[in-house]
């Protein structure tokens, strides 16, 4: 049976982020984007409302539609809510949608870790698509919240799935060189990144660190709900913020319990797959994880639009042991608007219309 079109609805269109969804959304195969909401830009064209950011222009059918007040009401009709809010609004906002019937797919951090709400990466976690039913009954609404991680937490996540699951790894260390987009328009003031990095973002390290593990994470059941049982891997992370535009990039250290191959590593990346990819989803990079061979890759301005869907798949390379033949060093890199942001997003609407979530 042939699923109908999914009809959505736009929280904070006019940001940084809600830019990359109307620009991702636009011609969609399967998702309309049919509404956009804001604040202050309520009452304007989006293209009045909107300091585009990107060299393509925006799509017409957008420039001209009327930005509506941020509430339930505005949504009638819609399927799904993609939100793109500060968390402070998030928090606020986002239950009413749920309330209402609507399945709310967030980047905030507001409720990414609630017990009962899954924090996804459709290749990494599908299965914790199953906590809606508890989620729904305990909160007794008939929409639903579904998170996206930190923008930082999945490149990481997606590599470490692999290294998790097939290797054992049992302690991580993180240090990430964060791109400028990731603080949102206008972000950081030039004076101070502009022959600078910053070494601390706040929050950040222990929000990649949390969110990881719940991601990696198994569903079980105590009895009457479904609950996750966050992955125990040890995790040292330090975050910065460097002089690049867009792409966070990432170097991972890895301990296994029993020696690693850098060769088999880097054949189960290249065969590393989920279920976007075996139903064929719009936003579903053929290859979730790119192993580059060069010395000096992945770098973000080479590799940042890499993968069969521009944007959505890692770039791993330097596959290499560490300090023993039991550990692995190696670096990664992600689009952080795109893979981090809306893409997941989108990717993660798409699945549960496949699965029936939605639509």
């Amino acid at each position: 049976m042939k699923q109908r079109e999914v009809r959505a609805a736009l929280l904070g269109a006019t940001g940084a982020v809600g830019q990359r969804y109307v620009n991702m959304l636009s011609g969609h195969p399967s998702i309309r984007l049919e509404v956009l909401m804001g604040g202050e830009s309520a009452g304007k064209r989006y293209g009045e409302a909107a300091r585009w950011l990107f060299p393509e222009p925006m799509a017409e059918e957008f420039a001209k539609k009327i930005v509506r007040v941020a509430r339930p009401e505005s949504a009638k009709g819609c399927d799904v809510v993609f939100s793109a809010l500060p968390s402070e609004a998030a928090k606020e906002i986002e239950p009413g949608f749920a309330e209402a019937g609507l399945s709310v797919v967030s980047e905030a951090s507001a409720h990414r870790m609630d017990a009962d709400v899954p924090l996804m990466i459709p290749e990494v976690n599908s299965e914790h698509l199953s906590l809606l039913e508890t989620q729904q009954r305990t909160r007794g609404w008939k929409g639903a919240i579904v998170t996206t991680p930190n923008c930082t937490v999945t490149g990481l996540a997606i590599v470490m799935k692999p290294l998790v699951q097939e290797f054992g790894a049992e302690k991580a260390i993180v240090t990430t060189m964060q791109a400028l987009s990731g603080a949102g328009f206008p972000g950081v003031p030039s004076l101070l990144i502009v022959d600078n990095v910053l070494p601390y973002i706040k929050n950040e390290e222990e929000k990649v660190a949390k969110e990881a593990k719940k991601i990696l994470g198994k569903v079980k059941s105590d009895g009457r709900s479904m609950v996750i049982e966050p992955h125990e891997i040890p995790m040292g992370v330090t975050c910065n913020r460097v002089q690049v535009l867009d792409g966070h990039t990432e170097s991972l250290y890895a301990e296994f319990p029993r020696p690693v191959d850098p060769s088999e590593v880097v054949r189960a990346f290249e065969g590393f797959r989920g279920p976007p990819q075996k139903l064929r989803l719009p936003t579903a990079p053929t290859q979730p994880i790119i192993v580059r061979k060069e010395n000096d890759r992945p770098q973000p301005r080479l590799d940042r639009m890499s993968g069969s869907v521009p944007g959505m798949s890692v770039v791993v390379g330097r596959v290499r042991n560490g300090i023993d033949d039991k550990s692995l060093m190696l670096t990664l890199l992600s689009h952080n608007t795109i893979r981090g942001a809306a893409g997941t997003a989108i990717l993660t609407a798409e699945l549960m219309r496949r699965e029936g979530y939605v639509g």
